[in-house]
């Protein structure tokens, strides 16, 4: 092969200066979509009248300033409408809060950037930036930014976002009219994705003239429900039908009580009552009001801003951790992973590659620097970088690097990019192979001064297999054979590092085929070091209770050295398969593997698609890592995608969590706060029907031990909203803990109630019922509290006691420990909650009057309603130890 040459390369296209970018933005604007028009606080405000609780409790209202005609009570209607004031406004300032939340999880998320020709050079610049005349350079995976014409190279895309055909399109230059639309053979639209090739384009349209930004003007969809959720709406149904029966039952006792109790059964004295129609229909009134207090209590409406409020608290934390929440799903499932599939490049390594070492025919080079002392050799080494790759020399942030391509072809391109002697005019491209997980390798044909040859890189063992082994200068190579080759090849893929073999073919026919007979060049070593954070990462993942599997594109001695450091392998029982013995396994076969399954190696886009269909099926809950476009498919199938940061737009789209530094140790905790949040939701649900098992039963029961209400309407609903509202918030703030990722992972279907919170929920609710009754009944508490002779010091006694119960309630739903202290300060919000209601019922208590039927009570009288409260406290310490016990 005659390698004497001079080294030539066609102009590419300019692009626009700095100047012209700022004509072209003030005249065909710039490349923004408006956003879509929130709702204001008070529009949020005004639709939480329209909730059917909310109208119940209005209705109520009405009906009590209508038939009371002038005998109205001023206070209790006040106490009604300001509750119901305050319930609305604390959810709409809430939900705002968490849109603010999400708003600002997507202005991150969009901050997109693509590569563009600006005063002579490729630069890096946001997609904001562009303008109409901005040339673009585009390769597999980039999501396209405009609407543009394809000006040099053919390309391959998805348009499924426009035209809803999931079939790629091929795109290429053309003369003639273009009219920018999805059936134009030579026009990129944005919103669509290259899956294949490379091309440069000039941008046509920008913004909402796109036609993406046409369609995105008119469009204003509601993100549906995750699955939790609608789980927890399920619940709150079933609770409300109870909370429907609890309210009948309560209006009736009222009623029994009035007209059948208080006139000693006498039936003549009933009727006469039920004849007088003012009374009776203020009794009906009183019974409807005391019914509807009971079905605020009993209802949980306060769920679903529960539910806001602790995803968006958490997603923020989350934020600050790395970890960018797309879709709530994908944080409420993390949690409950069974298996978790993981990318090697960048996610268990740093992702920074260099080439460590050059093997040629006859010489073994420490460095590429030192690859210089054979000009030969590396001139053809340095034309295969730089013209066998899928990335150009451009800017980032001011300074020179490799842009665009996979992390191989930068690194590569990297070592030559300063060498300006290699870099000339005159050498055209005749034609590229790209590289694909498939193939394992990539071409490109070249002439140089009318000689054609192409250069050959990929995998070593297909490489190899074909080659000559020759020195620059044509003489056989005497000392280094194909085995020896071979064995250097071993030798550093064992080590953990990614070896690529470079050759080249006189064979310049473009195609998708490997050609038989290559000259070997040489073999470029390439370093991925693991992170130092992912060995304790894998492992906290794994005693989690989640089977990790790492997934690449590196041979099995590359593959299983990374594994095993990293602490994925640790036992001579661990599975490794190459991707053609996993296709080779029935799906039967695979499943029975999955459990000692820890390494695919050589794998292919469709066996991760594969993995996670064949776990699913076997019940497990499944996560999968990816950053490229052929990873989407898998991270879209799986019940969590996590998208690395600084991967593909498209994997980015697919998936459900960004894991914004591409580190496991981020995959680690998005499972701690999966957790989390489902914890935290179910202890609020614990206290809230805790808490409602008490109200209602408390209303139910009073009538017939001789007390008429309880608790009043009013104080009803300060106890609903100590446990809807203020009760959310508190739990809301629960903060993740280590102990979560000691646990095992919850299934998907399992209930948010399960044996242990049921039983909580009933035995103290019916404690706190049996305590408060024995308050009202006994002779003892009614002597002692003056319920003949002073009954509003007998009744506040009662409320003080009741709400100061529910606070205590809190602390011990809090925590499943009999230590309430236990991690108490890493919820700063649940204590100042708490205090603010103890002292807000304080205030009650000595200055609530008629509007909350209390009177003030002596130090001594507050200390026994404390006390009697307190209660509550070693009866749940009991009930914990025995159920740890059992």
């Amino acid at each position: 092969m005659n390698l004497n040459y001079t080294v030539e390369k066609t102009p590419p296209l300019c692009g626009l200066t700095s100047h012209e970018a700022e004509i072209s933005a003030r005249r065909h604007g710039t490349n923004t979509i408006a956003p879509r028009k929130k709702k204001t606080l008070f529009k949020r405000w005004l639709e939480g009248f329209s909730d059917p609780i909310i109208k119940i409790l209005l209705g109520a209202l009405a009906l009590n300033v209508i038939v009371s005609f002038g005998d109205i009570d001023i206070f209790e209607s006040a106490g009604i409408l300001s509750a119901v004031l305050i319930s609305t406004a604390v959810s709409a300032i809430s939900e705002h809060g968490s849109e603010n939340a999400f708003e600002k999880l997507s202005e991150r998320a969009s901050a997109e950037e693509c590569r563009v020709r600006r005063d002579g050079t490729v630069t890096s610049l946001s997609i904001a930036s562009l303008v109409v005349g901005d040339v673009i350079l585009l390769g597999a995976g980039d999501g396209v930014p405009a609407d543009a014409r394809i000006a040099t190279g053919a390309v391959s895309v998805n348009q499924g976002a426009l035209n809803g055909e999931s079939r790629d399109e091929k795109k290429q230059p053309r003369n003639g009219e273009i009219d920018l639309s999805p059936d134009d053979k030579s026009a990129l639209l944005r919103g669509s994705t290259v899956t294949s090739g490379a091309c440069e384009a000039i941008v046509m349209r920008v913004g909402e003239r796109t036609l993406y930004g046409s369609i995105a003007a008119g469009l204003c969809i509601e993100k549906r429900s995750s699955p939790l959720k609608r789980r927890l709406a399920e619940l709150a149904a079933s609770v409300s039908s109870i909370g429907y029966a609890a309210a009948a039952l309560v209006a009736f006792a009222y009623l029994f009580r009035e007209f059948f109790i208080e006139n000693g059964m006498n039936l003549e004295l009933v009727k006469a009552e039920i004849s007088d129609v003012k009374h009776l229909t203020s009794e009906l009134i009183s019974a409807l009001t005391l019914a509807i207090s009971i079905l605020v209590v009993a209802v949980p409406e306060g769920l679903p801003m529960m539910i806001t409020v602790v995803l968006s608290s958490n997603m923020k934390r989350m934020l600050r951790d790395r970890v960018l929440v797309k879709k709530p799903v994908g944080i409420e499932t993390a949690g409950s992973l069974n298996i978790l599939f993981c990318d090697k490049t960048g996610t268990l390594t740093r992702g920074e590659f260099n080439v460590t070492r050059i093997i040629s025919a006859d010489r073994e080079f420490a460095s590429p620097s030192r690859l210089k002392s054979a000009r030969e050799l590396y001139e053809m080494y340095g034309l295969s970088c730089i013209y066998n790759s899928e990335s150009v020399i451009g800017r980032k942030n001011g300074r020179k690097c490799a842009l665009g391509g996979n992390a191989t072809d930068r690194a590569l391109l990297e070592t030559v990019m300063d060498d300006t002697d290699l870099i000339k005019t005159g050498v055209a491209v005749i034609g590229r192979v790209p590289f694909s997980s498939e193939r394992k390798w990539s071409s490109a044909t070249v002439s140089v001064n009318g000689h054609r040859f192409t250069f050959i890189k990929g995998a070593p063992e297909l490489i190899l297999s074909r080659s000559e082994f020759c020195l620059c200068g044509g003489e056989r190579a005497s000392f280094r054979s194909r085995r020896e080759i071979e064995a250097k090849y071993s030798e550093y893929a064992a080590s953990g590092a990614r070896v690529i073999a470079i050759a080249i073919s006189e064979d310049v026919k473009v195609s998708d085929f490997l050609p038989d007979s290559l000259t070997f060049l040489a073999l470029a070593v390439i370093s991925d070091e693991p992170r130092t954070e992912a060995r304790g990462a894998v492992t906290e993942i794994r005693r989690a209770g989640v089977s990790v599997v790492m997934i690449t594109g590196d041979g099995r001695a590359t593959a299983t050295a990374i594994a095993k450091r990293v602490g994925i392998i640790d036992n001579k029982n661990d599975l490794v398969l190459s991707g053609d013995e996993l296709r080779a396994l029935s799906d039967v076969e695979l499943t029975e593997n999955l459990r000692s399954l820890r390494v695919i190696c050589r794998a292919l886009p469709q066996d991760k698609e594969r993995l996670v269909r064949v776990s699913e099926a076997a019940g497990l809950v499944v996560g999968m890592t990816g950053d490229g476009v052929n990873d989407s498919p898998a991270l879209k199938a799986a019940d969590v995608g996590f998208a690395l940061g600084s991967g593909t737009e498209v994997a980015r789209e697919a998936g459900d969590i960004v894991i914004l530094d591409d580190n496991i140790k981020s995959i680690c905790r998005a499972i701690l706060y999966g957790r989390t949040i489902f914890d935290s939701i179910r202890k609020f649900i614990v206290f809230q029907l805790t808490m409602n098992l008490c109200a209602v039963g408390v209303s139910i029961i009073g009538p017939f031990v001789g007390v008429e209400e309880p608790v009043t309407v009013i104080q009803m609903l300060w106890v609903n909203l100590i446990m809807d509202t203020l009760g959310g918030l508190a739990f809301a703030g629960e903060a993740p803990r280590s102990d979560y990722m000691r646990e095992q992972p919850k299934r998907l279907d399992e209930r948010i109630l399960s044996f242990r919170e049921g039983a909580a929920v009933f035995v103290t609710g019916i404690f706190a019922v049996g305590m408060s009754i024995f308050y009202l009944k006994s002779e003892l508490c009614r002597e002692f509290f003056g319920y003949t002779d002073d009954y509003g010091r007998f009744i506040t006694v009662f409320f003080a006691m009741f709400v100061f119960c529910g606070i205590f309630t809190a602390f011990s739903c809090r925590t499943t420990r009999v230590n309430l202290a236990s991690n108490l300060g890493q919820n700063p919000t649940f204590i100042l909650i708490m205090t603010a209601t103890a002292s807000v019922q304080l205030l009650i208590v000595y200055f609530g009057g008629e509007i909350f039927r209390t009177v003030p009570l002596s130090a001594k009288d507050l200390a026994y309603a404390l006390a009697l409260a307190f209660a509550v406290i070693p009866f749940d310490a009991i009930r914990k130890l025995l159920m740890k016990q059992r």
